[in-house]
């Protein structure tokens, strides 16, 4: 039976897009039934429009599907991608997060094999402050998560991050760090260990 991964991200200008897009690549090439899936902007229009590049990855995106709670009920595995707001997870996000309650009190989100990946302008903006928000939330949930600590040599040539990976971004919108191989692992071990999972 295969493992159905949701790679759920957030993205403003097309970075976290593109590490979703490599999760994607990554936990297919690990066999698994991927679905990418970004969760619904909450910002005012007005703000959108005042940088274009922000602007721009909307009206790139528009055919990407947005996360509903079905989506997480579908999933084995998830995938999450955002980057940092203040050392946090971005609003986008957590309100999303705070729409699982219904199938929080199910038991439905029991168990779902769960990693994390982030971004921010900066070394030391927060990226692994995001990923430990996102993975409290998942210890309510009771999920497993599945960060990549040090278990391959990949995560030490993507800066190291053993939470997930993390991507510093320079103001023009380029990546500094080349983690593309990391993420792909990163999806590759969270789908291994719902496997492993499924197989119990």
């Amino acid at each position: 039976m295969s493992v159905k991964l949701a790679v759920i991200y957030y993205s403003s200008s097309g970075t976290n897009y593109q590490l979703a897009n490599w999760a994607k690549e990554g936990g297919q090439a690990a066999g698994a039934e991927v679905k990418v899936l970004k969760v619904p902007e909450l910002a005012p229009q007005a703000a959108i429009d005042s940088n274009p590049a922000w602007k721009a990855h909307l009206e790139e995106t528009a055919n990407v599907p947005e996360v509903t709670l079905d989506d997480l009920e579908w999933a084995d595995a998830i995938i999450f991608s955002a980057p940092t707001r203040f050392g946090n997870v971005p609003g986008q996000l957590k309100q999303f997060l705070d729409t699982t309650g219904g199938l929080w009190a199910e038991g439905k989100l029991a168990n779902k094999v769960v990693s994390a990946m982030s971004s921010a302008m900066n070394p030391h903006g927060g990226q692994e402050k995001t990923i430990q928000a996102i993975y409290t939330t998942m210890y309510h949930w009771g999920a497993i998560i599945a960060a990549p600590g040090y278990t391959d040599p990949v995560t030490f040539a993507a800066g190291g991050n053993p939470y997930g990976t993390s991507v510093t971004v320079t103001q023009d919108g380029k990546l500094v760090e080349d983690v593309q191989e990391a993420v792909k692992y990163q999806a590759k071990r969270t789908v291994d260990v719902a496997k492993a999972l499924q197989s119990l």
